[in-house]
């Protein structure tokens, strides 16, 4: 199957892949970046029981992560959301965090929908946030590692943003997790979307015979800083012509090629 099965009509595909901005449709920039292969999902889609295992497992996670995104947001403007049982240890993690980095940002750099009117796309950013002096975008991610192709959409946020953010400087991702250690050999416990991942040093005989005993689950908390973006970007600019010539069929029904 084609990409352009994936899609009922030109309305679905506008709507799944982008904005309109000022009555023009402009591609989204996590839809542009998706076309680049990611080995570690296949990976797990292949060790799954089953696809539709794999694709349910990934869509809980999804839900999880938007309930940590939602309740970040609320701390970062100082609206003491309501917190779910279920991401307390993440959250709380977090607030400490943020107290302990200073990370401050106001109502409008959050959730701000950014335009590209020379490359033309757009995006919705996490934050504009200012870190220990420096300005730079701030973008939240709930997944066990930091990846480098979160580089490729940053980049593409800051260079939206050069213009209108002259004293933007750099960009952050900001990886917010929530594990479990084992109180006898130390190895550390991820369940995510109902998955479990566990974590052991194999070198370490203590830690390949341990049954395991898990602690409380306790905040994963991570902070990148990348500053140069200007090689990111040209790399998100080859994705988006990648991403074009695979949609060109669609972009042209919507006017956009």
């Amino acid at each position: 199957m084609s990409l352009f099965d994936e899609y009922k009509n030109v309305d679905d595909f506008k709507e799944q892949s982008g904005y309109v901005i000022g009555d023009v449709w402009y591609p989204r920039v996590t839809k542009i970046v998706s076309i680049k292969a990611k080995p570690a999902l296949y990976y797990y889609y292949g060790e799954a029981k089953s696809y539709r295992a794999a694709h349910d497992a990934t869509e809980r996670s999804a839900k999880e992560g938007t309930m940590i995104h939602e309740a970040v947001e609320g701390l970062l403007l100082d609206n003491h959301p309501q917190v779910p049982a279920a991401i307390a240890p993440a959250v709380k993690s977090f607030a400490a965090f943020m107290m302990a980095n200073r990370i401050e940002t106001s109502p409008e750099l959050v959730e701000r929908r950014i335009v590209n009117y020379d490359h033309r796309y757009a995006g919705t950013i996490d934050a504009i946030a200012r870190i220990g002096g420096k300005l730079g975008v701030l973008d939240i991610k709930t997944s066990a590692a930091v990846y480098r192709d979160y580089s490729l959409q940053t980049s593409a946020y800051m260079d939206a943003l050069k213009q209108e953010f002259p004293e933007l400087s750099t960009r952050w991702i900001l990886r917010i997790d929530q594990i479990q250690r084992c109180v006898n050999c130390g190895a550390t416990r991820r369940i995510k979307g109902g998955n479990e991942k566990i974590k052991t040093d194999w070198k370490n005989a203590a830690m390949r015979t341990c049954t395991h005993e898990w602690g409380e689950l306790f905040g994963d908390i991570e902070l990148k800083e990348f500053p140069d973006w200007q090689n990111d970007f040209q790399g998100f600019l080859g994705a988006k012509r990648l991403w074009e010539w695979e949609n060109a069929a669609w972009l042209t029904k919507v006017g956009y090629l």
